[in-house]
């Protein structure tokens, strides 16, 4: 007898979809068995002929807790991932107060958030230039990665020159350790920044120029170089733009280890936004052309850009405010966790015409091997954890900000409506959310490490 049987579903994975059913115990998935089977189990989940994806991962969120739990903390940011079919985050040490820069700040941040926390959750590491001689210290803690910046950064951050992201390299190679890069040339935004504030007034057009694509072109050029000399491990976050992605697939042809992402708000948004609607679609890198928006889609099918993350950056409105803050202060980030998945499927599947396999391998299996834990997350395949989420493809939604869970119910994505919603989230086979409702208990999620610690 099994714990749990999922019946009726059509399972999708990174390369198929097939009706079968998928069978639970202790957390795992025990068998996965062809639809129609007579199966005896404690609980049966009647998919009802819907899609069955592997437990989406979150491979870039800031859940700001410990510090700035004003704009969100690990209750509502991991409520708001569960009710969207994110079933593990991947979560930011900046934004936390302090940044999570060495092992004493690993265990503090652990012992604060795991009480919260609905769903499975990791740590990037902090990388900054103060913290070298504790990347070693934070690998055994169990971090899946290190976050740094070459462009500029808030002020409770850090941005480190080449040199110094040389040097991280040279450690992080010994652990065999991969660093995410924010690939924004520093140079060129403070340049354009001050030419634009020389102007009497500045409007959303001076913001766009101030990041101009050539910016992360280079920036990422220059992260590439040094990981095909040091043959390290890099990630490349939040990749805006056609030929930032162009560069990296070259990489990878070349056989360097560079992974990269985009985030959902670059597969569906664009500059007119920006120009039209001002600091609540404000974001670094900025949103680009139309056209640049389609060309994405196709890095993201191919593998090039192997995640697509939130980013989710939340905030307060009053941060967002362009009267309080002007064009240049104003929060730049945009909340996303909650509806990365529906809107993949939507303005992908739906609206482009992609396999719905394209969400398993960009929401699920890519992560997973980008921080070193596919094999327990990342898969509908036996031993794996039970992370699953039902999704009824014909189910049609509007994003309103009574329907998100964040602490600041404020997004770019609020308007937006589209086709495919995740109706069950489970994690490790506990079901925490159902029909955009969490039902899960709180501290339920727990801290994921890389798989070899």
């Amino acid at each position: 007898m099994f714990n749990l049987v999922i019946k009726n579903g059509k399972v999708v994975t990174n390369d198929r979809i097939f009706e079968a059913s998928i069978c639970v115990n202790q957390g795992r998935i025990a068998a996965i068995v062809e639809a129609g089977t007579s199966l005896e189990a404690e609980e049966v989940i009647d998919a009802k002929g819907n899609y069955v994806f592997p437990g989406a991962i979150d491979s870039h969120a800031h859940l700001n807790d410990p510090g700035y739990c004003w704009r969100e903390d690990y209750a509502h940011g991991t409520a708001a991932a569960g009710v969207g079919g994110i079933t593990t985050i991947v979560d930011m040490p900046l934004q936390n107060e302090p940044a999570m820069t060495d092992g004493n700040l690993f265990d503090r941040k652990e012992d604060i958030v795991s009480p919260n926390a609905y769903v499975d959750y990791c740590f990037w590491g902090g990388l900054v230039d103060y913290n070298l001689d504790q990347l070693k210290e934070l690998d055994q803690k169990g971090c899946v990665a290190f976050k740094s910046f070459i462009g500029p950064v808030s002020p409770d951050y850090v941005s480190l020159t080449i040199g110094q992201a040389k040097e991280a390299l040279e450690i992080l190679k010994e652990c065999d350790a991969r660093a995410g890069f924010h690939c924004e040339d520093y140079s060129i935004i403070k340049w354009e920044e001050a030419r634009a504030r020389r102007k009497e007034h500045n409007d959303w057009q001076d913001f766009l120029n101030s990041r101009p694509v050539i910016a992360e072109l280079i920036a990422t050029q220059n992260i590439i170089e040094l990981a095909r000399e040091l043959e390290a491990k890099v990630h490349i976050c939040h990749v805006s733009h056609p030929r930032v992605a162009k560069v990296i697939q070259d990489a990878q042809l070349e056989g360097l280890d560079v992974t990269a992402e985009t985030c959902g708000h670059y597969l569906t948004f664009n500059d007119q936004d920006v120009l039209q609607n001002g600091s609540l679609f404000k974001c670094a890198p900025p949103l680009r052309e139309a056209a640049a928006v389609e060309e994405m889609w196709e890095y993201v099918n191919n593998g090039t850009l192997c995640c697509v993350g939130s980013d989710h950056s939340p905030c307060e409105l009053s941060e967002k405010s362009e009267e309080k803050h002007g064009i240049f202060g104003a929060w730049g980030g945009i909340s996303g966790i909650q509806n990365v998945m529906q809107v993949l499927f939507s303005e992908g599947v739906v609206k482009r015409g992609y396999s719905p396999t394209l969400l398993a391998r960009s929401l699920s299996a890519g992560p997973a091997r980008t921080f070193g834990i596919f094999g327990k997350k990342g898969a509908i395949e036996i031993g794996f954890d039970a992370d699953l989420v039902i999704l009824d493809p014909e189910r049609e939604w509007e994003i309103t900000p009574d329907s998100l869970y964040y602490k600041n119910k404020i997004s770019a994505f609020v308007g937006l409506k589209g086709m495919g919603l995740p109706i069950c989230t489970l994690v490790r086979g506990q079901v925490v959310a159902r029909e955009g409702q969490l039902v899960g208990p709180k501290g339920f999620g727990k801290l994921v490490k890389k798989l070899n610690k």
